[in-house]
């Protein structure tokens, strides 16, 4: 799971009033107004705060004529909040295909890369991918910042495709993204490619 997600998901309910709500759709789904008054709110501060706890997922809507019932899904809300214990999971459950040697990913970015440091084309075997965009996200310094633009420009500078490689360095976790803001994760979250 991408970590601005999971940061998106930790905001959502980082507030009393969404637990409090969540509480109430775990004995079944509600209207606005009846959440409402069982919290001692108004509409439109549920309104604002069930917004909040849909963009996650976890609350969604049905219509019933002309009511709109809000629920819980109970399978993401637990999927969410033990998302950060799988951290790093989806890549240990993939080891066995992604094994290669420090041979065998010299080889990689030999094929891909030309001796003028421009990527030929983005892999789509998944082993490959990974050891180009980790070659490639090295140039980023640990702790530090970078505006879109920045990493964009970097990017040009080996590939068209600036959009592409910034957010599979995203999806593979090598680097987080928060409000068009960059910045290298940890080593040790990046997606393991094992020697053999």
């Amino acid at each position: 799971m991408q970590l601005d997600k999971m940061v998106k998901f930790h905001k959502a309910v980082g507030d009393v009033t969404r637990i409090r709500i969540i509480t109430l759709l775990k004995k079944g789904p509600m209207h606005g107004q009846e959440i409402a008054n069982r919290l001692g709110l108004r509409a439109p501060t549920i309104t604002h705060h069930i917004v909040k706890l849909k963009d996650t997922g976890m609350v969604y809507a049905r219509r019933d004529k002309n009511t709109i019932y809000f629920h819980l899904d109970e399978k993401k809300l637990e999927y969410m909040t033990t998302a950060i214990l799988r951290i790093g999971e989806e890549n240990f459950l993939k080891s066995e295909e992604l094994q290669m040697s420090e041979q065998e990913k010299q080889k990689v970015v030999q094929n891909f890369v030309t001796s003028e440091g421009k990527l030929k084309q983005i892999p789509s075997q998944l082993k490959k991918k990974l050891v180009i965009l980790s070659y490639f996200v090295r140039h980023f310094e640990t702790g530090k910042v970078y505006d879109e633009k920045e990493v964009n420009d970097y990017i040009k500078t080996f590939h068209d495709d600036y959009a592409t490689i910034r957010r599979e360095w995203v999806m593979q976790q090598f680097m987080y993204r928060e409000n068009n803001r960059y910045q290298l994760n940890p080593v040790e979250m990046w997606p393991v490619i094992f020697e053999k």
